[in-house]
C-alpha cells in the first residue's frame, strides 16, 4: 500500500483495528505500507494488527515516539523511520544507522524511560563489573585493549591539503537527486588473495542494509588516480547522458536501461519468478525523471549515474591504493552522512583484516570483517595492529563556490566511534 507524499495526518481509518478485532483483519496479508514524506504524527500500538507486514516507511513525518508494539510485528524485516524528531535522541541516532532488528530489539527492551526494572539490573550488573575490575587492578588494562581494538583513521584537513579535491554541484540536481557526500581514503590495501572481492561485497551489503536497497542512498567508489578533476554533479536528459557502466561499452542511459528493463523480463522467464537481481531492481529509481543525475570529470565523462552504476574508467582493481568515495541520496543529506561513516568504518574493518591475515597467517580466505580485541601480554605496550587510514576532506559547493557541505566535518564519524579512533 503506498500512501507516501499525501499529506496525511494520520494513516487511514480502518487500515490499523483496534485489537480486540484482530480475529477479522481486513489486511491479513499487507506485507509492504510506505506513507514516507506525509504529516503523520502518531503510530499507534495497533500496528501489530497487520500480521504479515515485512516493510514499513514512515520516513519524513512528524513522529515524536515510535510504540513498543511494533516489537510485536512478527513479520517486520525492514523500517524506516528516518527524519521523524524522536523525542528519545539515543534511538533517534539508531534510526538513522542502525539496522531494523536493532531499533526493535531496543523498543522490545522498553527503549529510554521505559522497562525501568530491566533497566535497574542492568545497571547493578554494570557497577558490580566494574567493582570487580577496580578489585583486580585490571580496569586500566581493560581500557587499554579496548583502545587498542579500535581502527584508526586519521582526517586530513582541507587547509592541511596541498590539492583538496572540490566537487561543484550544478543548479539542477535539486529537482532530482540533490544530496551528495563526498571524500578520498588513502592507504587501502586490495591486492591480498579476496581482499578486493571483501570490498566489493561489503559495499553490495551496505546497499542492501543501511542504504534500504538503495531507495535510501547509493554509494559509489571510484579509483582516485583515475579521476581528472575538477568533478561536477550535474543533471543530463536520458537521451544525452552517455556512460561506460562497469563490464560494458559506452551506451546512452535511456538505451542502458531499456536493455536491463529486457535483461530482466528475460531473467524473470528463465528463472520462473518475480525477483530480479544485480542492477535490474534498481531501475524503477529513475521511473519519471527528465534528467537524471551524474558525476562528471574534467573531461566531460560521466564517471558516476547514480543509482545505477558507475563508469569501467574508475574501476576499483587489486592495485588501487587510494579511493575517491561518493554518497548520493534523493531524501536527506544526513542519510549520505551515515551511510559514508559506516562505509569508511568498513573499509578500515577491511583493511585491517587484510593485514592481520598478511602478517601473521599468509592466507587470505574469504571471511566476514571481524573487529575485536587485539591480543597482548600483560605488560606489552599498547599499539593499535593497523595503520591509520587517512581520510581527505572534500567539499562539495554550488556554482558561485558557496560551500554546501564538507565532509568529513566534525561533527561526523561519531555514529562509528565506539569502533574508530578518529585523528583529527
Amino acid at each position: 500500500l503506498l500512501l507516501s507524499g499525501n499529506r496525511l495526518q494520520a494513516l487511514p481509518g480502518g487500515l490499523l483495528p483496534p485489537p480486540a478485532a484482530l480475529p477479522g483483519e481486513p489486511f491479513p496479508l499487507l506485507s509492504r505500507l510506505e506513507a514516507a514524506d506525509n504529516e503523520v504524527a502518531e503510530l499507534g500500538a495497533d500496528i501489530a494488527a497487520l500480521p504479515a507486514l515485512k516493510s514499513l516507511d514512515v520516513a519524513n513525518n512528524q513522529l515524536r515516539e515510535l510504540p513498543a508494539a511494533l516489537a510485536d510485528c512478527p513479520r517486520l524485516k525492514e523500517a524506516n523511520f528516518r527524519g521523524n524528531q524522536l523525542k528519545d535522541k539515543r534511538l533517534e541516532k539508531m534510526v538513522n544507522g542502525c539496522q531494523t532488528k536493532a531499533i526493535l530489539d531496543y523498543l522490545r527492551a522498553g527503549g529510554r524511560g521505559k522497562g525501568k526494572a530491566e533497566s535497574a539490573r542492568e545497571e547493578a550488573r554494570k557497577k558490580k563489573r566494574e567493582k570487580q575490575q577496580k578489585k583486580d587492578g585490571g580496569d586500566g588494562e581493560q581500557d587499554e585493549l579496548e583502545e587498542a581494538s579500535k581502527l584508526l583513521v586519521k582526517v586530513l584537513h582541507v587547509s592541511e591539503n596541498p590539492a583538496p579535491l572540490v566537487v561543484k554541484v550544478s543548479p539542477g540536481v535539486k529537482d532530482v537527486r540533490p544530496f551528495i557526500v563526498c571524500c578520498v581514503l588513502k592507504g587501502v590495501n586490495l591486492k591480498p588473495g579476496n581482499a578486493l572481492k571483501r570490498f566489493l561485497s561489503a559495499q553490495t551489503k551496505l546497499h542492501e542494509d543501511i542504504c534500504e536497497k538503495r531507495t535510501a542512498a547509493t554509494i559509489a567508489t571510484h579509483d582516485l588516480q583515475l579521476i581528472k578533476r575538477p568533478l561536477v554533479y550535474d543533471v543530463r536528459p536520458p537521451d544525452e547522458l552517455k556512460i561506460t557502466p562497469l563490464g560494458r561499452k559506452e551506451i546512452k542511459a535511456k538505451d542502458l536501461l531499456r536493455q536491463l528493463q529486457l535483461e530482466a523480463e528475460e531473467q524473470r522467464k528463465q528463472k520462473k519468478r518475480q525477483n530480479v537481481s544485480g542492477l535490474h531492481k534498481y531501475l524503477q529509481l529513475l521511473d519519471g525523471k527528465d534528467n537524471y543525475p551524474c558525476l562528471v570529470d574534467a573531461e566531460g565523462i560521466v564517471i558516476s549515474f547514480p543509482p545505477i552504476t558507475n563508469s569501467e574508467k574508475t574501476k576499483i582493481r587489486k592495485d588501487t591504493r587510494d579511493l575517491f568515495l561518493e554518497v548520493t541520496s534523493d531524501s536527506s543529506l544526513q542519510i549520505c552522512k551515515d551511510v559514508m561513516d559506516m562505509l569508511i568504518l568498513k573499509i578500515a574493518e577491511l583493511n585491517r583484516l587484510t593485514l592481520e591475515k598478511k602478517e601473521d597467517s599468509g592466507s587470505d580466505n574469504e571471511s566476514d570483517a571481524h573487529c575485536g580485541p587485539v591480543n597482548l601480554s600483560p605488560n606489552q605496550n599498547v599499539q593499535p595492529t593497523n595503520f591509520p587510514l587517512v581520510v581527505e576532506q572534500v567539499r562539495v559547493v554550488d556554482t558561485d563556490g558557496n560551500l554546501k557541505v564538507l565532509y568529513p566535518s566534525k561533527t561526523d564519524l561519531t555514529t562509528v566511534c565506539s569502533l574508530l579512533t578518529v585523528i583529527r
